[in-house]
């Protein structure tokens, strides 16, 4: 005693020789300025814009994945490897300059290097456990006040403005790229 169920509104696909019809019976249309399927129904709000286009020719150029095999543990190895294998080339690829001064580090870990020493003498039996540690250092960060992290805050402030006056020094040293043309250049002559 509920409703009768409604008749679908379906266009008829002898009308239009280019429509295409989906599993559930819904028409599709394509579009002859972008040559895309578009719903019957959405034909009126398409729009080939250019950053529609733009995004069709991206996806286009993104290559498909190789098939997966059905055997998980093999799916899992080879993910493993082939990841392994694509970190260690992107970290080859990145060189860092042996002379660039390295990054100061931020309150916490001002902090966790004092809290190491401190929590390493007082429990010599978890002073292995590097996770241990580092709960416990968090927890106490944590529950620290803004006042007892001030300390810490500031010797982070003098580390940080060192490491800006060694970036400028660094910066002031280090030839740009158009100096080094330069003395190649005047070299080879």
């Amino acid at each position: 005693m509920g409703n009768p169920p409604r008749p679908r509104k379906r266009v008829d696909a002898e009308a239009t020789p280019t429509l295409k019809r989906a599993k559930d019976g819904s028409a599709f249309s394509r579009c002859e300025s972008c040559n895309k399927d578009v719903p019957v129904v959405l034909i009126d709000m398409h729009s080939c814009t250019l950053d529609a286009t733009i995004k069709m020719k991206f996806e286009s150029q993104i290559e498909e994945r190789p098939a997966v095999s059905k055997n998980p543990l093999e799916r899992k190895k080879k993910t493993v490897s082939s990841e392994k294998k694509e970190s260690k080339r992107k970290r080859s690829s990145k060189e860092r300059d042996p002379n660039m001064p390295k990054r100061p580090p931020t309150a916490f870990f001002v902090f966790m290097d004092e809290f190491r020493k401190k929590y390493k003498e007082e429990n010599p039996e978890d002073a292995k456990s590097v996770a241990k540690v580092a709960k416990e250092g968090g927890e106490k960060w944590k529950s620290m006040t803004t006042e007892e992290k001030k300390q810490y805050i500031d010797k982070a402030a003098e580390l940080k403005a060192e490491y800006e006056k060694a970036m400028e020094k660094y910066s002031s040293e280090k030839p740009t790229e158009k100096e080094d043309e330069a003395v190649d250049s005047s070299n080879e002559e």
